[in-house]
């Protein structure tokens, strides 16, 4: 069971409010669950994350991960998302 957690920005007008990236793996039955209202793009970065991880020659786990993006509150769109959450994803699977 391993946690990490990762900090950027979000593009909302001209401001940039702070967003929390936390991925958890744990043991279970394998899949991914993304929390914290993302948009349909940034449920789609399952996909792009997991074939970006594997084409680097890095293994995807074969476990339980869930990913929360916080604060809750904020809507979350866009692919800008990605780098942050494969490199919490890395991190977490050391």
């Amino acid at each position: 069971m391993s946690l990490s957690i990762v900090h950027t920005r979000a593009a909302l007008g001209v401001n940039a409010p702070a967003i929390t990236i936390e991925v958890h793996i744990s043991n279970g039955l394998p899949g991914l669950t993304m929390v914290g209202l993302p948009e349909t793009t940034v449920k789609e970065a399952r996909d792009r994350v997991r074939s970006a991880v594997i084409n680097s020659g890095y293994e995807f786990p074969a476990k339980k991960i869930t990913i929360n993006l916080a604060p809750a509150d904020l809507p979350k769109e866009g692919g800008r998302y990605d780098l942050p959450i494969a490199v919490a994803l890395l991190a977490a699977s050391e």
